[in-house]
């Protein structure tokens, strides 16, 4: 073999080798994603928050639709990871890259759009420049103008402008490590994504903060119900109700009010704790994961067991136990809320979280 023949062999070697690690040949040899565990993330466990911008069927609104658009692999990483418009980067500790290609080849299955869906918040007539702000940079798209658990967060460190811009720019290091609590729902470890200070100006930023300032922070209250207990005279429930803010620095809840509803065909038997008041008639709402901002529970009228409290400080909690005349079901369970009337917000008369409803007894 001359000299100029294994030049040439030695090109063409290298020239095949190189097209081994062309972007299309990755993506041939990527592990194709499961669609139906794709299913399971984006419907049912942890992307509320993607849901809310990119629509429940992936039919877009205030993000682009994601359904029927077959994109690729890399496309899709690079596009939670680098996003190119306002929606924040997701890391890998909050989303891992299988779980990505899981949700691409989920969006495969399902029939593309003509035309995205709707916002789910449009800015309203009137508003403010904050709230206009925090609904067209997408924050009150997942929050709710309400910002309800954002200003629970914020009460439970009583923090300062300086603290909400690490906060949104630098989400995934600098996440409060008030919110991170055990027995938190998955959809926690999402959690919101850190945006650019070049597509969210740290203007625009300043306008939402002010406006949150001006609704109020909340005390950031938390009610948990146990699984029932026989005892000689029924079933026995504790309810825990803490203020998980930060102990001398967050805020206070004053004047609360602590109802549990009786479940039907169930009377109480016997109650502990301090500012007991009785059971009375009264409008509860329907059992949820309180002060979230994406919906609530319509009233009924019910039997409420009522405690009465003056003050739970952050850091402070207070336990009660009801003894009911039969246990509770899980269509027919115990549930409760929680209501102070300071801090005064600007939301209404009183704050309000909802009470873990209780687990099925044992």
């Amino acid at each position: 073999m001359t000299t100029m023949t294994m030049r040439a062999l030695f090109v063409v070697l290298f020239l095949l080798s190189l097209s081994q690690y062309t972007p299309q040949a990755q993506q041939t040899q990527a592990p194709a994603g499961d669609p139906a565990r794709g299913k399971v993330l984006w419907l049912e466990t942890e992307h509320v928050e993607c849901r809310d911008c990119h629509g429940v069927d992936g039919e877009g609104g205030f993000g682009p639709d994601l359904a029927g658009r077959n994109l690729t692999r890399a496309q899709f990483i690079h596009a939670v990871r680098k996003p190119w418009g306002i929606m924040p980067a997701f890391a890998e500790s909050q989303i891992s890259d299988r779980e990505l290609n899981d949700l691409v080849a989920y969006f495969a299955t399902l029939p593309s759009v003509d035309q995205p869906g709707p916002w789910k918040r449009e800015v309203p007539a009137g508003a403010s420049p904050g709230l206009a702000a925090a609904t067209t940079y997408g924050c009150a798209q997942c929050h709710a103008p309400g910002f309800n658990n954002g200003r629970a967060v914020m009460g439970a460190i009583n923090a300062n402008f300086e603290w909400f811009t690490s906060i949104v720019y630098a989400h995934t290091t600098a996440f409060p490590p008030t919110q991170a609590r055990i027995g938190e729902p998955p959809f926690e470890r999402l959690g919101m994504g850190t945006f650019s200070p070049s597509r969210l100006p740290v203007s625009k930023l300043q306008d939402i903060w002010a406006y949150i300032v001006d609704i109020g922070f909340r005390a950031r209250m938390e009610g948990h119900l146990s699984a029932g207990v026989p005892s000689t005279d029924g079933v026995v429930y504790t309810l825990n109700v803490e203020n998980t803010g930060v102990a001398g620095v967050g805020l206070a809840a004053e004047d609360l009010t602590v109802t549990v509803a009786v479940p039907a065909g169930a009377t109480v038997v016997a109650a502990t704790g301090a500012g007991y008041q009785g059971v009375r008639r009264d409008d509860q709402p329907a059992a949820g994961r309180g002060g979230g901002g994406r919906g609530g529970g319509a009233a009924a009228t019910v039997d409420v067991a009522v405690w009465e409290v003056p003050r739970i400080a952050a850091g402070d909690h207070q336990t009660y136990t009801l003894t009911l005349s039969q246990a509770a079901t899980a269509t027919n369970n115990l549930r409760g809320a929680i209501r102070w009337t300071r801090p005064t917000v600007k939301t209404g008369p009183s704050d309000t979280v909802n009470i873990a409803p209780a687990p099925p007894s044992p």
